[in-house]
């Protein structure tokens, strides 16, 4: 092959791994359906996925051909089965029947920190995968192979496996075999051929991915005991909020149903993404059924949520009895929000995340920000409405609710954008998802975010006895709460001696006034 012509189309294995990285997948058993080998530089691949995986806590390998495997049993490993790979008829017709070796393919594993000792740079040039004549010199590797430069921590690895075609056959197996890991790291690995005669290979079978815990992903698997919290969180949360709204039923209020519905669908959330991330740990496979379910649940709590926080701000209940013609437009956000986010979540966690699917995200996640963006500024808007209407009629209770409640979401605002600087300089300081193990709190922040100020809303707006006094009432009861409530507790024959006593005062008093205007006015016509 001409030098010239390999150095062109030549791409480094750093940038390879910066794809995998990009566009990895949450199945812990990875399908490979007829998946063609993609030319990258002098190599033939297949990315067969990249997972971070822990020690294994036991030494003790599987049985010899054992297909039972119980998900928490201690081990962790990297099994293959049923991998085949064919090749081109015109690719098998080159050779004799007889012949014992005819093409090579190599399996690789190695760790994200030992990514360098794949591939080689002679003379300190772009690196390439396979062994060239001018890297075999310098290198000491064997040309026509990947080269492999022992690890310094553990001369075993990086793992490779050959696997060769025979004669004329179209088809090469990898027999059921387990890569055992006993040590914690981001593992990739790769399907490689360097022969320019395998041109046009497909990959089919499966790898099966597993945790010493169970087959959930390294960076996924804090995130069932997190949920397990969350659901004792939204539990407690709702024993204390329905306990209140029970007990002062006759006095809810229209804006209190709706916080109600919202710590109920958060719980229910909570509970089914603890049965999605169960069902993917025991069997390594999402259920596309429960997880559809959870991201659609998500998607209503999350809409929902926001729609409740705008309506809060615009003084629904409070200082409006109804959103009168901003209901079409609350209505209308509310319904692109949430198939946004819909379309969002789909792709991000149903089924497996392929190229298209990571390409899709970055598509829909521009949107969904706009539409938070926009969100966050209507809410404030209105909300400062609202302030300045509840200083005009001098309503205090009111008042004071709502600056707290502007307060809190003040600081969760201002937390979100710290927590996205955050999020953007975590993951642009991990190209290689190294530091996978910390990567759930990424996603846990949020969740623990919206419960708190759920949290705030409830404590805000707790049902009681004197849940009427935060409702919509005319203007001429607005002037004071305290005025207000203190005339309602007085009886009643008490405002009606002070209607008779005006009236009196109307017919006694002021009636000499009156005859008083009446003689200068006769006094006037006189003169």
């Amino acid at each position: 092959m001409n030098p010239a012509r390999i150095s062109n189309r030549r791409l480094s294995l750093l940038s390879l791994l910066l794809l995998l990285a990009i566009y990895s997948t949450d199945a812990s058993i990875h399908v490979y359906d007829r998946d063609p080998f993609r030319e990258v530089g002098n190599a033939y691949l297949v990315s067969g996925g990249s997972e971070g995986l822990a020690a294994s806590r036991t030494a003790t390998p599987l049985p010899r051909h054992s297909t039972v495997v119980t998900a928490n049993d201690g081990r962790s490993f990297i099994r293959f089965q049923n991998i085949t790979f064919r090749r081109t008829e015109a690719s098998a017709a080159k050779y004799s029947k007889n012949e014992r070796r005819t093409g090579l393919v190599q399996v690789v594993i190695f760790e994200a920190a030992d990514r360098d000792n794949i591939g080689g740079s002679p003379y300190g040039g772009q690196r390439s995968i396979c062994c060239t004549p001018d890297l075999a010199k310098v290198e000491g590797c064997k040309q026509g192979e990947v080269i492999r430069i022992p690890s310094a921590k553990d001369p075993s690895w990086p793992v490779t496996v050959n696997v060769y075609f025979r004669g004329k056959s179209l088809t090469a197996q990898l027999r059921t075999t387990e890569a055992y890991i006993k040590k914690t790291g981001m593992y990739n690995l790769f399907f490689i051929s360097c022969d320019p005669n395998l041109k046009g290979m497909t990959l089919t079978g499966q790898t099966s991915w597993k945790n010493p815990d169970g087959y959930l992903p390294g960076r996924m698997a804090p995130l069932k005991k997190f949920y397990v919290i969350m659901v004792i969180a939204y539990a407690l949360l709702c024993i204390a909020w329905f306990s209140q709204y029970v007990k002062f039923w006759d006095d809810v209020l229209q804006l209190q149903h709706c916080i109600s519905f919202v710590v109920a669908i958060g719980l229910f959330e909570m509970i089914l993404w603890y049965f999605d991330y169960s069902y993917f740990n025991n069997t390594g496979i999402r259920p596309v059924a429960i997880t559809t379910w959870v991201v659609t649940v998500g998607s209503v709590r999350r809409t929902v949520s926001r729609l409740l926080i705008l309506c809060v701000s615009m003084g629904y209940g409070v200082v409006r009895p109804t959103l009168g013609g901003l209901t079409t437009k609350v209505m209308l956000i509310g319904v692109t929000y949430f198939l946004s986010t819909e379309l969002l979540n789909v792709t991000e966690n149903v089924g497996t995340i392929s190229d298209i699917a990571g390409r899709a995200r970055v598509i829909l996640v521009l949107p969904n920000a706009l539409l938070d963006a926009f969100l966050i500024m209507w809410i404030f808007t209105s909300l400062s409405k609202t302030l300045t209407q509840l200083q005009a009629k001098r309503s205090s209770v009111k008042l004071d609710t709502y600056r707290k409640f502007s307060n809190a979401l003040l600081i969760t605002v201002v937390l979100s954008v710290v927590w996205i600087g955050y999020e953007v300089y975590f993951k642009a300081t991990d190209p290689f998802n190294e530091r996978w193990q910390s990567g759930w709190i990424i996603t846990s922040f949020w969740d623990i975010l919206a419960f708190a100020l759920l949290c705030v809303i409830c404590y805000l707006w707790t049902p009681s006895q004197s849940s009427q006094r935060y409702a919509y009432s005319e203007e001429k009861g607005e002037d004071s709460d305290e005025e207000t409530e203190a005339l309602n507790s007085g009886s009643p024959k008490g405002d009606i001696s002070l209607v008779k006593q005006e009236r009196r005062e109307k017919n006694g008093q002021n009636t000499d006034e009156f005859d008083l205007d009446d003689d200068d006015d006769a006094e006037g016509k006189r003169e």
